[in-house]
């Protein structure tokens, strides 16, 4: 009979005690205080850089992070800035400048989280974000309330910044009145001698809250004139533009203000593919001055938006951090003007 050997489990690792502040300090030769100022940055107190070398060498080689919860028992609050997913299709300028933004929180030693808010809105969302307990909350787009705001204030939000088209009872606000986007555009077709001009209007869901200013704005600019404006729905697709351009000569238009620089070179394509003649027969301007617009043939006239630096917006996040009880700001940031190319 052969006897079988019994299969034993594999040792267990061994599990290493989590490594503190001491020990990075014992290796490193100084205090504890002295490793608590190098890896919370504090300003207050002068460390050489060869003792601050130290006590990051240390704190690598033995994997030590400091205990985000204790620090914040410690300040009394967090220094988690979250910042909700939009739920809306931003563009790649919004992109950057979100980015922008979290890399200025970080240097002014906020930790930046994104939240995914699917299928939550307005004080239902808050009532979401104010569970993190952050201390700050940056909203893009509009939906919450003033009772989202007091949520939030009252679970120990130190500030609440909306960015969007309209103020927020208790929330500091940064205004971003796309109405100037579309007027600059039509402004400038109208100078441009262009009389029958079409908007478009994306089909994607949320994008109305940018493109109804935006439609606004051009209609504003033509009012006193002989222009006419036209209604153009276009989703993001070829098949759509294809659709559209198929059609165009009997809209009877002579420009276009396509929306964005990304719908403007969607369009644009599907135009020339109709053999309709770019700026002859149609003037084309977009939105965001992307750089693929200038890579165009002809190359692509746009509105060019301005929009609040990323270190002014984190400077003022701080600003409301440290003073918690001061009045809410409100500062108008988009800014728009027209770069004329060959399109239009």
């Amino acid at each position: 009979m052969v006897q079988i050997p019994k299969q034993t489990a594999p040792p267990s690792p061994v599990q290493r005690p989590v490594p503190t502040s001491a020990d990075v300090a014992r290796l490193a030769g100084v205090s504890r205080a002295t490793v608590s100022y190098v890896l919370n940055n504090t300003s207050t107190v002068r460390i050489s850089e060869p003792t601050r070398r130290r006590v990051h060498e240390a704190a690598k080689e033995l994997g030590y992070v400091p205990h985000a919860a204790a620090r914040s028992l410690r300040a009394g609050h967090s220094r988690m800035v979250l910042m909700p997913a939009p739920t809306i299709p931003v563009g790649p300028l919004y992109n950057q400048f979100f980015n922008d933004l979290q890399w200025a929180l970080g240097r002014l030693d906020y930790t930046v989280v994104q939240y995914g808010s699917v299928g939550l809105r307005g004080d239902e969302a808050a009532r979401a974000w104010a569970e993190l307990r952050p201390v700050a909350v940056l909203v893009p787009g509009s939906g919450l309330g003033p009772q989202g705001v007091a949520v939030l204030k009252r679970s120990g939000a130190r500030a609440v910044v909306t960015l969007g088209p309209e103020r927020v009872e208790g929330a500091h606000a940064l205004l971003m009145d796309h109405d100037r986007v579309g007027h600059c555009a039509g402004t400038h077709l109208v100078a441009r001698g262009r009389r029958r001009i079409g908007v478009v209007m994306p089909g994607e869901t949320g994008l109305e809250v940018f493109s109804k200013p935006r439609l606004d704005g051009v209609r504003r600019a033509l009012h006193g004139t002989d222009a006419t404006v036209t209604e153009l729905p276009l989703a993001y697709e070829e098949e759509g533009a294809a659709r559209l351009a198929a059609r165009w000569r009997s809209l009877d238009l002579d420009a276009v203000f396509a929306y964005s620089d990304e719908y403007a070179m969607l369009l644009m394509r599907a135009l020339q593919d109709e053999g309709i003649g770019i700026p002859d027969e149609t003037a084309v301007i977009g939105a965001d001055d992307l750089m693929l617009g200038r890579l165009l043939r002809p190359r692509l006239s746009t509105v060019h938006i301005e929009l609040p630096s990323g270190r002014d917006l984190a400077e003022l996040v701080d600003r409301a951090v440290r003073e918690p009880g001061a009045v809410p700001e409100t500062q108008a940031v988009l800014g728009a003007r027209v770069v004329h190319r060959a399109s239009s």
